[in-house]
């Protein structure tokens, strides 16, 4: 309903600056008159705006021209509707005349107009005609915009406005363009893997994408489904059976095979967990891309029990053997920065989940902070791939570390649908919550 008692509404009166000017008092509940009758009795009062065509009220003036007609305001003289306009025995203006201004347009009363992820509504207050508009946060806000960019190059990074995203509330971007739960209750419980190795032999830079050129995956987009915790599991499983099996299976999993079956804990589009969704790969398997394509939505599971690729209704795979679905060992956690950069490099991608907030949605370029001027009251969990690392040049003269980072938000977002976030200080958690599978290829592989 639109009432003046909803919380999660604003009033707004559009008004003509020169309106402004002269005040704008509240002259309902005071004696019609006269006013206007006294300095006009012959009637007709004043055309256009006239400032000069007043007459005195308590310790001010009161307005008898027609821009007081126009703008629907209560600078009118109580009797301004019965003396000027000829309406006998009524003070108010005529339903059908009472209107809005916004953005320099006219809307009746009764109109709606969406304003990004609200709705606005002309309505009657009194003898009032203004905008109720909602007041929801959106996804994409021009005051978050302008903020970020009075940063400038000492925010590190640039911002992008993303036309997908206009429109949409904040609340909208958490549920359904994340995905991942309680990261803190699941992950931790996976005991750290330690190898060893030498940490000062690892190279400043890496990308997976040129040491495994033909087997790491693409982006994806996950779309309106807060599914990150399917696409990032099915990314990471597919990249490490094409590089643990050298090429020969160089398979493209199905996120939506894990979305639709993996119900048991899982909340489908509005989240789910990662340890339950690698315990489903290693107990269940999946099936590749072709052979369960992805909807992006809570669809009917169709492979319950499904222990082959031919009984799953799959064809083999032309350059292997298998006939099993593709599972793999158990997830494992890594626990710091070098650490994480050793399994990438030698067997290829891992899982992370950050902690996204407003400001990660118009992400653009560079490498991201969260920008601590930007409020905290609305984040979620967001699960990605990390596929290596880098440095750059920062503002301030030192080299920036950097992890590369694939999203799962299409590549028209980021840095074609990549982006980079600062390495080795936990940067929104990104290195708390780490993980790693071992992929079971055949065994003549």
């Amino acid at each position: 309903m639109w009432t003046a008692h909803c919380q999660n509404l604003v009033f707004i009166a559009f008004v003509f600056l020169p309106s402004i000017a002269r005040g704008i008092p509240d002259y309902s509940g005071l004696p019609a008159g006269p006013y206007c009758a006294s300095r006009y009795p012959g009637g007709g009062c004043c055309p256009g705006r006239q400032d000069e065509c007043s007459a005195p009220i308590l310790t001010t003036l009161c307005y008898c021209d027609d821009f007081c007609d126009r703008t629907r305001e209560e600078d009118c003289c109580p009797d301004y509707w019965h003396h000027c306009k000829g309406r006998a025995n009524d003070t108010d203006p005529p339903e059908e005349i009472r209107r809005c201004f916004f953005h320099g347009r006219e809307y009746n009363h009764g109109q709606t107009v969406r304003v990004n992820c609200n709705t606005c509504k002309c309505s009657s207050l009194g003898k009032r005609a203004e905008m109720l508009c909602e007041e929801t946060r959106c996804l994409i806000e021009s005051e978050l915009m302008e903020q970020l960019n009075l940063q400038g190059s000492t925010l590190g990074w640039q911002v992008g406005n993303y036309s997908e995203f206009w429109g949409r509330t904040l609340r909208d971007g958490v549920e359904l363009r994340l995905g991942t739960l309680n990261p803190s209750q699941s992950v931790y419980r996976m005991n750290p893997v330690r190898r060893i190795y030498n940490p000062d032999a690892l190279p400043r830079e890496f990308d997976s994408r040129t040491r495994w050129s033909r087997d790491i995956s693409g982006i994806h987009d996950q779309g309106w489904c807060g599914a990150s915790w399917a696409v990032s599991t099915a990314d990471v499983a597919s990249d490490r059976f094409a590089i643990m099996s050298k090429g020969a299976e160089n398979v493209e999993l199905s996120a939506q095979h894990l979305l639709s079956c993996n119900k048991r804990g899982q909340q489908g589009c509005r989240g789910g967990y990662l340890d339950r969704a690698w315990l489903f790969m290693r107990r269940s398997g999946l099936v590749d891309k072709e052979c369960y394509p992805w909807t992006g939505r809570n669809d009917q599971c169709r492979l319950h029990r499904r222990t082959d690729l031919k009984t799953a209704g799959c064809r083999n795979s032309p350059n292997s053997l298998r006939t099993e679905l593709y599972k793999v060992g158990p997830a494992y956690r890594l626990g710091n920065e070098t650490d994480i950069m050793q399994e990438i490099l030698t067997s290829g991608p891992v899982q992370a989940t950050m902690r996204v907030y407003q400001d990660f949605f118009v992400y653009k370029s560079g490498v991201y902070k969260h920008s601590q001027n930007v409020e905290k009251h609305d984040f979620g969990y967001h699960s990605v791939r990390i596929i290596g690392w880098g440095e750059e040049p920062s503002y301030y003269g030192a080299s920036l570390k950097y992890w590369l980072v694939a999203n799962s938000w299409g590549y028209n977002w980021g840095e074609n649908g990549l982006f980079k976030i600062q390495k080795g200080t936990n940067e929104c958690e990104i290195e708390s919550y780490v993980l790693a599978i071992w992929a079971k290829t055949l065994p003549s592989q």
